[in-house]
C-alpha cells in the first residue's frame, strides 16, 4: 500500500515546499495537507495530487482522517498534542521546532508510546547544518572545535511556524565548551562571522539541537551555533534572498598537523526551502524510500539515524550549493 503522510501547517510555507518536495522526488505516497483552514490548501492539492483534512493542533483528532504511517509537524505543538496523537495512533512522528531545553517531553512520549520512529529535527533548517558538518568531520582524525553560523536575510521571507520560533532566537543558549555544557546569555556573547569578499556580520548563539549532537557524535570538546543577520549572496547579486550556513571545524588531520576548515552551504531558494529539505531527507529515511531498510521504533536525531554525505548529494540535487575553503582569518 502507498504510505500516508501527514503534513500538519501542510499548506503553509515550509509544509507547503515539504510536500513539494517529496512530490518533486517521484515518491508515490499519499499526501494530505492539514490545516484548521483545508479550503486554503485545496490549490496545492490539486497541484501535488494530494487531499486535505482539517486539523487542530491544540485536541488534534487523527481518527476522522484515518490511520496515516507518518505525521510531520510543520507548526508548532506547545502542549505535544500532535505529538502524543501520533504516536498513540502507531503513526511515525517528525517534529522541527523542538531546541535543546524542550527536549525532554519528547524523549518521555517517544519512550511511552513509541511503536515507529519519532524524528526530532530542533536542529537549524532541521537537521541540513549538522548533517553538513558531519560530512566535512570526515576529513579530520581529531576534532577540537566546531563553530557554526547562518546569516538570515530580512528579505527572506517566514512562516508562523519560524515566527513562533523566534522566541528562542535571544535568550540562554547551550553551548560546549572544554568538554563541558555551558548555558551563556546570548546577548553578551556573540562574535564575529568573518566572509571572504563579503561583509562580516556578528551572531549570536542559539540552543540548537545541533550543538548536543555535534558534540555527541564527534567528540569536539568546544561546540557552538550562532545566528546572525545581513544580506545574504543572492540579495547581494540582486536576487531573490539565500540562506547561508557557515561550518568552520578545528582539528587534526592526516599527517597530524592541525586545520581549520570551513564549509559553505547555501540554498538560492532560501531558509524555508533549505528546511523542507531537511524534513524530506527524513521522511525518505523514515519510510524507507531511500532505499534502505524501515527503521525500528523510538526517538530518532539526524546525526545517528541519516547518512549526512548522501543527504549533501541529495541537497545538492535540488540546488543547493556546498563549498569547503580555508576558513577566513
Amino acid at each position: 500500500m502507498r504510505p500516508r503522510v501527514l503534513i500538519a501547517g501542510g499548506y503553509g510555507l515550509v509544509g507547503g515546499l515539504v510536500a513539494r518536495h517529496i512530490r518533486a522526488a517521484g515518491h508515490d505516497v499519499e499526501l494530505i495537507l492539514a490545516g484548521r483552514n483545508p479550503v486554503d490548501g485545496e490549490a496545492l492539492a490539486r497541484e501535488l495530487g494530494a487531499n486535505t483534512a482539517r486539523l487542530d493542533v491544540a485536541t488534534p483528532d487523527l481518527a476522522e482522517i484515518g490511520a496515516v504511517d507518518l505525521v510531520i509537524a510543520a507548526l508548532q505543538d506547545p502542549r505535544e498534542a500532535l505529538l502524543l496523537a501520533a504516536l498513540r495512533s502507531g503513526a511515525a512522528h517528525i517534529g522541527v521546532t523542538r531546541t535543546a531545553d524542550t527536549m525532554s517531553p519528547v524523549a518521555v512520549a517517544a519512550a511511552a508510546f513509541a511503536s515507529r520512529p519519532v524524528l526530532m529535527l530542533g536542529h537549524w533548517q532541521a537537521g541540513v547544518m549538522t548533517l553538513a558538518a558531519q560530512a566535512a568531520a570526515r576529513a579530520f582524525t581529531r576534532v577540537e572545535r566546531i563553530e557554526m553560523a547562518a546569516l538570515y536575510d530580512y528579505a527572506d521571507p517566514i512562516g508562523p511556524m519560524t515566527a513562533g520560533d523566534s522566541q528562542g532566537f535571544v535568550g540562554r543558549a547551550l553551548t560546549r565548551s572544554e568538554g563541558l555544557w555551558v548555558s551563556v546569555d546570548a546577548a553578551v556573547s556573540a562574535r564575529q562571522v568573518v566572509r571572504r569578499g563579503q561583509p562580516d556580520f556578528d551572531a549570536m548563539p542559539m540552543g540548537v539541537l545541533d550543538v548536543p549532537g555535534l558534540a555527541i557524535m564527534t567528540g569536539a570538546p568546544n561546540v557552538r551555533f550562532d545566528l546572525g543577520t545581513g544580506e545574504s549572496r543572492g540579495t547581494q547579486a540582486g536576487l531573490a534572498a539565500s540562506h547561508e550556513l557557515f561550518i568552520d571545524i578545528t582539528g587534526q588531520v592526516e599527517g597530524g598537523q592541525v586545520e581549520i576548515r570551513r564549509t559553505v552551504v547555501s540554498d538560492p531558494r532560501g531558509q524555508a526551502h533549505l528546511t523542507a529539505l531537511g524534513v524530506l531527507v527524513g521522511v525518505e529515511r523514515i519510510l524507507g524510500l531511500d532505499g534502505g531498510a524501515l527503521a525500528g521504533p523510538g526517538l530518532k536525531f539526524p546525526e545517528s539515524f541519516i547518512d549526512a554525505v548522501a543527504a549533501m548529494a541529495r541537497f545538492e540535487a535540488f540546488g543547493v550549493t556546498i563549498t569547503s575553503e580555508e576558513a577566513a582569518a
